[in-house]
């Protein structure tokens, strides 16, 4: 179960502490990063176990960076060493939100911080489209893709039809028309049933039973909560943007714990942490649980969200990696992963339209024919300085190739400044 060379615990918790702390940027720049401490710097792991570890991860919901990093650990010191690894990709970014979250509380209702936020919100059309960009040329390579993108942003944006649905049916349909050859069963290859089972046993109560707890002990937020993050860890496929639209869905529309605007600050502090983005989880619920009930309970409903959220990951990880080698030579299964991405696109396409939309705009109305539901947005409600401030974070990110830290503060002063003219 070990790479080239085992590193000691305390090795282990340098390496990966310094890997939680400057995991800025994304999941490419994570990815990246652990590269070169992990296969450039050290003999840890090789080329092809890292490729076929970013794989297995792809295919697997949740942050694909933090599971990466767990794999590692698990490859190179068993689950302990993936325990190790995974807890401090996250626990320096679930820090600083802590922190942000009691400073947004405090101060996000001051005209002058509301003022830097329209600069960050501006930020973060710019940043989904980016990551729109960077997707669509991978995950388009065919026809069928394009079809496939299609529908699934007409299905969101339209249709307000559920993410899980959709990602589900397009799961299906990659695995059902796939045209080449399936490799057969090897028998010789070792059996991990028992392990796997053991694992399953293990981790699915651990995961699962405080969340019980919760709806037993009558805590209708925190149980709410814990449940819906649950249900968002087993259908995050795509990385964080890709299920924000899913979130958003609920925690705004139909749960009503945060608005709108609060919902994009959120994903924009987000982008100035280190660790996985889908830490956005854990804002969403602090600020749910501070405007419920003070500070006390935004920390407990933290926590829930950080155990539904990563808990899984572990459990998908510790499942999976023993498989290694038998997923990665199964065509149908990448080409499942294959229709999933392509749907991912069109879901991503929806979040940058609704972004847009909600920050360009002070209202947008919509004309409800039949099942669809029609966005009408007017010209005489155009935000025009959330325009020039889209158009500049644009020229940031695409022209001048800043990067994502400095955009964002470039833009809260930009804010600032569009504020005092």
């Amino acid at each position: 179960m070990s790479g080239s060379v085992t590193p000691s615990v305390p090795e282990l918790i340098r390496v990966f502490g310094r890997v939680g702390l400057l995991s800025f940027g994304g999941p490419a720049a994570q990815i990246s990063l652990m590269h070169q401490e992990l296969v450039e710097r050290r003999p840890w792991l090789d080329e092809q176990t890292y490729l076929r570890a970013l794989s297995l991860c792809m295919l697997l919901p949740g942050p694909e960076a933090m599971q990466l990093a767990t794999y590692a650990g698990w490859r190179l010191r068993g689950v302990s060493g993936g325990l190790i690894a995974g807890s401090l990709f996250v626990l320096p970014g679930a820090i600083v939100i802590a922190v942000l979250v009691a400073l947004y509380s405090a101060f996000g209702d001051l005209p002058l911080v509301q003022s830097a936020f329209i600069g960050v919100k501006a930020t973060v059309i710019v940043i989904v489209l980016q990551a729109l960009r960077n997707l669509s040329r991978k995950a388009l390579t065919d026809k069928d893709h394009y079809v496939v993108a299609a529908l699934s942003f007409l299905s969101i944006f339209l249709l307000n039809l559920p993410f899980p649905l959709i990602i589900f049916a397009a799961a299906f349909w990659g695995y059902a028309t796939f045209r080449g050859l399936s490799k057969p069963y090897e028998p010789n290859q070792p059996s991990h049933l028992k392990p796997s089972l053991r694992t399953i046993a293990v981790w699915l109560p651990l995961w699962l039973g405080p969340l019980v707890a919760l709806t037993i002990s009558g805590h209708q937020l925190l149980s709410d909560l814990g449940w819906f993050f649950a249900r968002l860890a087993v259908v995050t496929f795509g990385g964080a943007y890709a299920v924000l639209a899913y979130m958003t869905q609920t925690v705004v529309d139909q749960y009503h714990w945060i608005s709108t605007d609060q919902m994009i600050d959120g994903l924009g502090l987000a982008e100035t942490t280190p660790g996985p983005l889908i830490l956005v989880t854990q804002f969403v619920a602090m600020l749910a649980g501070e405007l419920s009930g003070g500070f006390g309970l935004a920390l407990a409903a933290g926590a829930v969200a950080l155990w539904a959220t990563f808990v899984p990951c572990f459990l998908w990880i510790f499942l999976a990696a023993p498989y290694l080698d038998r997923l990665a030579a199964r065509p149908r299964l990448s080409a499942a992963l294959h229709s999933i991405t392509a749907a991912v696109v069109g879901v991503i396409l929806n979040l940058s339209v609704w972004f847009a939309l909600n920050v360009l705009f002070e209202s947008v109305p919509h004309i409800s024919w039949g099942p669809l539901a029609i966005p009408t947005p007017q010209l005489s409600q155009m935000d025009f300085t959330a325009l020039g401030l889209t158009i500049l974070a644009g020229a940031l990110i695409f022209r001048l190739k800043l990067g994502m830290g400095t955009v964002l503060a470039l833009m809260s002063v930009a804010g600032l400044a569009a504020h005092t003219i």
